[in-house]
């Protein structure tokens, strides 16, 4: 069954279009997913297929978004550590989601990032033509 992106609690469709990319979604269900785990960035890159480096980014912007934390003295170990339960109902319903709507989220996802690539490279276009 494929939900119309009208029966989608406003709450999730906000959520959803907050995050920047898959991988960020594909990183935040992994944490979410196991959630007693601590995970180091090594292995998150690995089970996403990228670099350690990009991994590091999207934890750091994860434990940012309060969704994941640190592990006191455990350097580059994180656990899943959303700041409130309202926060960890809303992953589980985008988990949720996801599971039974993979491309109406995806779709979300990349029309968002895909606009917020149109208006950056509108203001670097802007930058060069202003420099020059």
């Amino acid at each position: 069954m494929v939900m119309n992106q009208d029966m989608l609690p406003e709450d999730l469709r906000r959520f959803i279009l907050t995050i920047p990319s898959i991988p960020y979604l594909e990183a935040i269900l992994l944490f979410r997913n196991e959630p007693n785990l601590p995970w180091e960035t090594e292995t998150v890159g690995r089970r996403l297929y990228m670099p350690e480096e990009q991994a590091e980014d999207i934890i750091k912007t994860l434990c940012a978004a309060r969704i994941c934390a640190p592990l006191p003295d455990r350097p580059n170990q994180y656990q899943y550590q959303p700041e409130s339960e309202s926060l960890a109902n809303l992953i589980n319903c985008l988990a949720t989601f996801y599971a039974k709507n993979l491309i109406e989220v995806t779709n979300m996802i990349h029309s968002q990032s895909s606009k917020n690539h149109r208006v950056r490279q509108l203001a670097e276009a802007f930058r060069w033509r202003k420099e020059k």
